[in-house]
C-alpha cells in the first residue's frame, strides 16, 4: 500500500434514481460515521462524487453503494494524497449530476462509443477526427491533448451553444465529421457525446475513464497529453501516474494559479489572485479572509499528530 494516508475515490454513474432525495440522509450519515469527506451529488439521472478518507472507510462507503442493484457495477478511480483533500462532507441534491441544461439528453441510451486509453492515441491520430476538449477554459489552460480544440467555455453548460457555431464541426459534402471528446473523469463526455448524437453526429467517441484513466494507464513516453490535469480537490492538478502536480489554487475564484501569480500584489491566500481581484468588492474580500481563517483552523485540527 502507498505510504500516503488518504485515499481519494472518484466515481459517477448515469442511472435512473427516482428516490434520490431519500438517499441523501443515510448516505451522509454513513460518510460522517466513517470520517469520509468530499462531495456526493445525487439527481434523478444518477450519482457523481469525489470522496477521500482512510482506505477502509472509503471502501466501506463504496460497498454500501454497490449493495444497491442499481449501483452494483459502479466503477471508481483511486489516487492518494499526503494530506486530506477535503475539509467537510456534503451530499447535495441536484437537477443534473453534471449541468448541461439541455432537456432530453440521456447518456444511458445515447452516449458515444467508448475508447480505452490504450486505443486513444490511434483514434486522435486520424486526421479526419475532430478532437474536442469539453472542459472549462481554466482547466484547458494548464493541460490538454496535442491537437485538441479548446471551445473557450467558462462552464459545461456553454458547450451546446459552441457546438452550434463551431466551424470545425460543420458538415462537409453533406456529412458531419467524426468527433472525439474528452474530459477529466468521463462524466462530461458521456453527456456531451449523447448531445452530439442527438444533433445528428453519427460517429462520436469519448475517452473511457477520462484524462485521469489515460494518465494512469498510458506510459509518459507514449503519451499525447501535454501539461497537467486540473482536479476539483485540494490536489489542484495531477500528472502521469496520478501523482500530485505543482499547481496551487486561488480560493477566491477556485481556479488554478498561473506561473507568477503568487508574486503578484493582487494575490492573497484564500482571497484573490490577478484573475479575480477586480471582480470582488472590499466586503467580499473581507468575507473571504474570514473563510480563509476558518479553513486554516479546520486544517490545523485535521492535521495528524
Amino acid at each position: 500500500m502507498p505510504s500516503t494516508r488518504y485515499l481519494t475515490a472518484a466515481f459517477y454513474k448515469f442511472v435512473a434514481l427516482p428516490d434520490y432525495v431519500q438517499r441523501q440522509a443515510p448516505l451522509l450519515e454513513l460518510c460522517q460515521q466513517r470520517n469520509v469527506k468530499g462531495t456526493i451529488l445525487l439527481a434523478t439521472e444518477g450519482i457523481n462524487s469525489t470522496i477521500a478518507g482512510a482506505p477502509d472507510d472509503i471502501h466501506a462507503v463504496l460497498a454500501y453503494l454497490r449493495q444497491d442493484p442499481l449501483l452494483a457495477d459502479l466503477e471508481h478511480k483511486e489516487s492518494w494524497a499526503k494530506r486530506p483533500p477535503f475539509n467537510r462532507m456534503k451530499v447535495r441534491l441536484k437537477r443534473e449530476i453534471v449541468t448541461m441544461g439541455v432537456p432530453g439528453v440521456d447518456p444511458t441510451r445515447m452516449a458515444g462509443t467508448y475508447v480505452k486509453p490504450q486505443d486513444w492515441n490511434a483514434l486522435i491520430a486520424d486526421p479526419d477526427v475532430v478532437l474536442i476538449d469539453t472542459r472549462n477554459d481554466y482547466e484547458v489552460a494548464i493541460g490538454t491533448f496535442a491537437g485538441a480544440i479548446d471551445p473557450h467555455i467558462r462552464t459545461f453548460g456553454e458547450l451546446p451553444a459552441w457546438v452550434e457555431q463551431a466551424q470545425a464541426l460543420q458538415a462537409q459534402n453533406g456529412k458531419k465529421p467524426k468527433v472525439a471528446m474528452f474530459c477529466t473523469g468521463g462524466i462530461r463526455c458521456e453527456k456531451s457525446t449523447a448531445f452530439m448524437r442527438a444533433q445528428g453526429y453519427d460517429e462520436v467517441y469519448h475517452l473511457e475513464g477520462g484524462i485521469l484513466k489515460y494518465l494512469e494507464a498510458v506510459p509518459p513516453e507514449q503519451s499525447q497529453w501535454q501539461g497537467t490535469c486540473f482536479v476539483f480537490d485540494e490536489r489542484v492538478s495531477v500528472d502521469h501516474g496520478l501523482t500530485q502536480g505543482t499547481h496551487k489554487l486561488c480560493r477566491g475564484c477556485r481556479m488554478p494559479l498561473e506561473e507568477g501569480d503568487l508574486l503578484s500584489p493582487q494575490y492573497e491566500a484564500g482571497v484573490s489572485c490577478p484573475r479575480c481581484f477586480d471582480a470582488t468588492s472590499a466586503v467580499q474580500k473581507s468575507r473571504a479572509r474570514e473563510r480563509q481563517r476558518q479553513w486554516e483552523r479546520e486544517k490545523a485540527r485535521a492535521k495528524p499528530a
